[in-house]
């Protein structure tokens, strides 16, 4: 183990945050610090929250953060940002409306980028949040960009997801139909002492109905965890006024046993790492076959062919995956052939 490792898991804040930058920036070493944390991981409740701009996600973190300190539990923050179309880091480090629980140093709050990924969060957030489970944290609040209908690797991330919706807002119910709807765990009405807000939560009830389900409490057979169920709750909230929050915290609180009872948490832990598989021996192969280009001259080079007609893109595709599905049979061949 690093010594690195050995400073974060001692609680050395200097070293939670060289960790997470280490693994943003997929430096060298990354894996193995993350393979190293991973033992210490399984601990902490990873909240996802997510909606569009201006929901007031940042008030809501804020909030949402400070009752948990009161409860006298850890939290550890992601705030997800736009990329930089020219560095690839975040552009907003909008944290500014976090400001209830500044200088507590049981609060850690770090803004990462999403790195121009379509769904929302990099690859690298799962390993932050691995970093602040193994640290410590008891809760792990992830409030994502707000770009509207890709907001979908959240629900891989975190156990719970609450999505916020302003009133008056016709864009926000129309990404709803759109299919975030079926990422949401808890739909908070934000800014709720704005009008619209009746209507707006009427709007909800309907579409969460037309989705299959029925608003109320979990419909659940203790007998027959199979046919636990639960069903999305909606909660108002005024953010900045803290109003709605320890309600917001009760039905978090419900929804994490509501996992524990059914066996659904096992199932959402089955799911993100068969997710974080995928993802990691994409970008093997990416590299892989980036050096395959590189051998070949670089991208301009090899796509000459194709521009000239001596080719097309889906034959030089396999010429360029063929060593690597070369080694790859060699490999098998190799492992199912019996020993001498």
């Amino acid at each position: 183990m690093s010594d690195l490792v050995e400073e974060l898991l001692d609680g050395d804040h200097r070293a939670l945050a060289r960790v997470i930058t280490t693994v943003e920036n997929r430096s060298p070493g990354y894996r193995e610090i993350v393979a190293d944390l991973y033992q210490h991981t399984g601990h902490a409740d990873v909240i996802g929250i997510t909606g569009p701009p201006g929901a007031g996600k940042s008030t809501l973190v804020d909030k949402l953060t400070k009752a948990y300190r009161d409860r006298g539990e850890t939290v550890g923050v992601i705030g997800i940002d736009p990329a930089s179309p020219f560095t690839g880091g975040a552009v907003l480090g909008d944290r500014v409306r976090m400001t209830s629980t500044i200088g507590d140093m049981d609060v850690f709050v770090r803004s990462m980028s999403a790195r121009g990924s379509l769904g929302g969060l990099s690859a690298a957030t799962s390993d932050a949040v691995k970093a602040l489970d193994a640290f410590g944290k008891d809760k792990v609040i992830i409030e994502t960009v707000g770009a509207g209908q890709n907001e979908i690797d959240i629900v891989r991330t975190a156990d719970t997801v609450a999505v916020l919706v302003p009133p008056g807002s016709g864009d926000a119910i129309q990404m709803l139909k759109a299919g975030i709807l079926e990422i949401g765990d808890i739909f908070v009405v934000n800014k709720a002492d704005m009008s619209g807000v009746d209507r707006l939560v009427r709007d909800l009830r309907e579409m969460i109905e037309l989705n299959g389900q029925r608003i109320g409490s979990v419909q659940a057979s203790h007998e027959d965890p199979e046919d636990l169920h639960w069903t999305p709750q909606i909660i108002e909230t005024v953010a900045t006024e803290a109003q709605g929050i320890e309600e917001l915290v009760e039905v978090i609180d419900e929804h994490s046993s509501f996992l524990d009872e059914s066996g659904l948490r096992r199932e959402k832990e089955r799911t993100r790492m068969a997710e974080e598989l995928r993802t990691l021996l994409r970008e093997d192969v990416g590299q892989l076959l980036e050096a395959e280009i590189q051998s070949r001259g670089g991208i301009e080079t090899v796509i000459e062919a194709v521009l000239d007609k001596e080719t097309d893109p889906y034959t030089l595709a396999d010429e360029l995956i063929g060593p690597i599905r070369d080694c790859f049979e060699e490999a098998q061949g190799e492992l199912s052939r019996p020993e001498d």
